[in-house]
C-alpha cells in the first residue's frame, strides 16, 4: 500500500493526472493511425463494389466512423483531465471526484481507485501499487460517492453481494 503524507498527495496525484494523460494520448495516436487506415481503404479504388453484396468499401467506412467516435472521446477525456481542479481531501472528506481511495473487502484485498471524471478502466502502476482509474458512472463509482472513511459499500455484482470497506481517501 502507497502510505502517502499530505506533502507528498499534490505532487503524486500530478503525477497520476500525466500518467492517465499520457496514456489517452498513446490510444489517441493509436485511434488516429486506425482511422487513417479505415478510411483509405474505404476510399480505395480496388474496394470499388463489383455488386451489391461486395461490401468492403462500406465495412471500412463503418469502422473509420466507429474511429472517429473514440478519436472524439479520447480528445474529451483528455481536455477533461488536463483542465481537471482536484479538491483537497482530509480524513473527515466524503469521497467526490478526484478522490483516491482505498478499499478493502472481506478477505482483506485492498484496492486503490482514483475517482476521475473520465477514462475508466485504465490502471496505473506506481512503485508496484495498481491504482484503477473509475468514473461516478460505474456501479462502484456510485456506491463510493458520498461515502466517508470507515463506511462500509455493498455493491452487487454478477449475481453476488460484495462488501467493501473504506480504508483511506486521499
Amino acid at each position: 500500500m502507497i502510505e502517502l503524507t499530505q506533502t507528498l498527495i499534490k505532487p503524486f496525484m500530478h503525477y497520476l493526472v500525466r500518467a492517465i494523460i499520457e496514456q489517452l494520448e498513446q490510444e489517441l495516436s493509436t485511434a488516429a493511425n486506425a482511422s487513417q487506415q479505415a478510411h483509405a481503404s474505404a476510399t480505395h479504388s480496388e474496394n470499388i463494389a463489383d455488386n451489391k453484396y461486395d461490401t468492403l468499401a462500406v465495412e471500412a467506412a463503418y469502422l473509420a466512423h466507429g474511429q472517429s467516435m473514440r478519436i472524439a472521446e479520447l480528445q474529451q477525456a483528455i481536455a477533461l483531465y488536463q483542465q481537471f481542479k482536484r479538491p483537497q481531501f482530509s480524513a473527515q472528506s466524503s469521497i467526490q471526484l478526484g478522490a483516491l481511495v482505498c478499499i478493502e473487502d472481506d478477505q482483506g484485498q485492498q484496492r486503490h481507485l482514483l475517482l476521475g471524471p473520465a477514462a475508466g478502466g485504465l490502471s496505473l502502476n506506481r512503485n508496484g501499487d495498481i491504482i484503477s482509474l473509475i468514473t461516478p458512472a460505474t456501479p462502484l463509482g456510485q456506491a463510493l460517492m458520498g461515502q466517508t472513511l470507515d463506511d462500509e459499500v455493498l455493491l452487487q455484482l454478477n449475481q453476488q453481494q460484495q462488501r467493501f470497506t473504506i480504508v483511506s481517501i486521499e
